[in-house]
């Protein structure tokens, strides 16, 4: 019997292609969403350090330019961090559509693997018949040749 030869292979290589193309750019969107917490969390510490300090110059005494300067600072900051956000929200909807675009692929791909198994599974079947077959003719006719042959 010949060897097994799945005809969709080409299809599966592409399609298993395509997938890990998908995972790639799916952990590259994750990075970029992690990254950007990041950012935002250093960014409230710092928020964090200018409220800190103005409560001390407040504390302290200091002249209306001080005061200004640090309201100023912490609005820019404050500012800064919804961007941030804002940007982050975008990332997320991002990560999600390519989290859809990489389970539609999973299920695309895993239908010809499952197909593959399948084919695979009937191929087995066939030539574990074929074998059977062989073998039962081979042994009807080793007893054949056995078997004295009356001549008279």
């Amino acid at each position: 019997m010949k060897r097994f030869q799945y005809s969709l292979e080409t299809v599966l290589n592409y399609k298993t292609q395509v997938l890990d193309g998908l995972k790639k750019e799916h952990a590259a969107i994750v990075k970029n969403v992690h990254d950007k917490k990041e950012e935002i969390r250093q960014l409230n510490g710092r928020l964090m350090d200018y409220e800190d300090s103005f409560n001390e110059t407040k504390s302290g005494g200091a002249s209306i330019e001080t005061y200004l300067l640090y309201d100023m600072c912490i609005e820019r900051m404050e500012e800064r961090i919804e961007q941030e956000e804002e940007r982050l929200a975008a990332l997320k909807v991002k990560e999600e559509k390519k989290k859809s675009e990489v389970i539609d692929a999973k299920v695309d791909t895993s239908k010809f693997e499952k197909l593959k198994d399948k084919r695979l599974k009937e191929y087995r079947t066939a030539e574990q018949k074929e074998e059977e077959a062989f073998v039962e003719e081979f042994v009807i006719r080793s007893m054949g040749s056995d078997i004295p042959v009356f001549r008279g």
